[in-house]
């Protein structure tokens, strides 16, 4: 028995097949987002004003590999039901991607 098992990324912003994962960093938080070619190119200009001018920094040794404790990861199922509850509650959240860690955190609270 064969199994082919295919991880495909959508794009973030406009629902879009993405190319993959694109990682940036701003004041101290790291972000990362799925997005498609033509969405990355339009990252990539917006910054390139910026990034021409910052001077590039390597991590910092104290923090590398560490991860805040409301930076988890949470499963499918519970995406589902943190959605669902912040639906509920008013709170805006999308149909597919990341669940802001603010919404975690209250869905946490609440249970």
């Amino acid at each position: 028995m064969a199994k082919r098992i295919v991880e495909s990324f959508i794009d973030d912003i406009d629902g879009s097949d993405a190319e993959g994962t694109t990682r940036f960093a701003l004041d101290g938080t790291n972000y990362e987002i799925d997005l498609s070619g033509a969405n990355r190119e339009k990252l990539e200009k917006a910054l390139a004003p910026f990034i021409t001018k910052a001077r590039a920094v390597r991590a910092d040794r104290g923090t590398r590999g560490r991860r805040g404790g409301s930076s988890r990861a949470v499963s499918r199922e519970k995406a589902t039901e943190i959605r669902k509850w912040a639906k509920a509650q008013g709170l805006p959240v999308s149909e597919r991607g990341r669940i802001a860690s603010s919404v975690v955190e209250q869905y946490e609270a609440a249970h």
